[in-house]
């Protein structure tokens, strides 16, 4: 069974989604756009253009982004901007999403097509907020789709009884079947490891219902405003995981994913990936934790397909963690800015010859369908 462990379904990004508002989902949309590596450009010219104009100067007070007239074009499923009577787009979101949206039905064909069978819908802030809606993608295909719960993880110091209390919702309500933690935000109003004592109350209960974490880490408190050096983001990394080192020793029973991989566009020089540090393998020592197998979209920009940069880091991710703890993600539709989604399996299954047997089996959906249960 092949099993894409890092999908997404999300509504229009001019709607709720989830949020109070409209309006508050489309700050976070433009957080997003301002502070991502794809490159922005002109409208009236295609001419490239910088994106820091999108962000706040001041992180204490992120919510209130600048005033460009951010605004969701639904004909062409893009994002836009004015300054200085200029319009503005990026591509983080990929092209041809109608109206900035991805549905259940959108995905499914992609699967259909790619011969995927099954696939997990991640969260993400900038997408969706909304339980309810991920658990109807689920129920429209149930035995295709599974659903991770989001966590406004900058909320949880401030509203942690609220915020625990919607994850309950998810989980018993809705009946959804990860959990997804998104260390970046964590860090918007203190610089306190999100292991620390005052998080405690939220991980008891999100740990209580017995369901795999998934973790996306950055590089801690510094990675905020997305201004760091690619060796202060691998040493943020570095530091990162050792904060989930001791969140694992104190909740040992909890299923861990680290999802996207590691930060790779920080472990690249010149025209391919430098040695991993040894110390970036230390979280693995766990047997509770796992790594997705996800490079194109990180680094689809950088090196085509099929990628035979990253082939000797899939290599050593395979020697040092083993295959039956990999699992393949995609970050579709997202990796489509890049490839199709039939390449996103081919680079691995076709090019990646270490990988045969039950370890392909395992990294193309065991290890995915052991972590739920399926």
């Amino acid at each position: 069974m092949i099993i894409d462990s890092h999908v997404y379904c999300f509504e229009p990004g001019d709607e709720a989604a989830g949020y109070a508002s409209k309006e508050a989902h489309l700050q976070w949309v433009q957080e997003a756009q301002g502070g991502h590596h794809q490159p922005a450009w002109r409208i009236r010219d295609r001419a490239s253009a910088p994106s820091e104009g999108l962000l706040p100067e001041d992180y204490t007070n992120w919510s209130e982004m600048p005033d460009v007239d951010f605004r969701v074009d639904r004909g062409k499923g893009r994002v836009v901007w004015t300054i200085g009577g200029e319009d503005y787009t990026k591509q983080f979101y990929p092209p041809n999403l109608r109206n900035l949206e991805f549905t259940p039905h959108s995905l499914i064909a992609e699967m259909d097509y790619a011969g995927v069978d099954m696939a997990l819908i991640h969260t993400n802030p900038m997408l969706t907020r909304n339980g309810a809606f991920l658990a109807d993608c689920v129920r429209q295909y149930p035995d295709r789709l599974r659903a991770m719960a989001p966590v406004d993880e900058w909320r949880i110091l401030d509203e942690m009884e609220a915020v625990i209390a919607e994850l309950a919702e998810a989980m018993q309500t809705y009946g959804l079947h990860a959990i997804k933690f998104n260390a970046r935000p964590a860090y918007f109003h203190t610089s306190d490891p999100w292991d620390s004592a005052a998080y405690e109350p939220f991980w008891d209960a999100a740990t209580s219902f017995g369901v795999p974490i998934f973790f996306t880490l950055g590089s801690g408190p510094g990675d905020v405003t997305r201004d760091l050096s690619p060796e202060q983001a691998r040493q943020g990394y570095l530091d990162e995981q050792k904060v989930l080192i001791r969140w694992m020793e104190r909740y040992s029973d909890t299923v861990v994913n680290l999802t996207h991989g590691f930060p790779w566009r920080a472990f690249v020089e010149g025209d391919g990936f430098m040695d991993m540090p040894e110390e970036i393998w230390r979280p693995f020592e766990n047997p509770k934790c796992h790594l997705e197998v996800c490079f194109p979209v990180r680094i689809g920009d950088w090196f085509d397909f099929p990628y035979r940069e990253v082939w000797p880091v899939l290599e050593a991710m395979v020697e040092h963690i083993g295959a039956d703890h990999l699992n393949w993600g995609t970050d579709f539709p997202f990796q489509n800015r890049f490839c199709t989604y039939r390449q996103s399996r081919d680079w691995i299954e076709k090019y990646c010859t270490f990988l045969e047997g039950e370890e392909l089996t395992m990294v193309m959906g065991g290890t995915t369908a052991r972590m739920l249960g399926l």
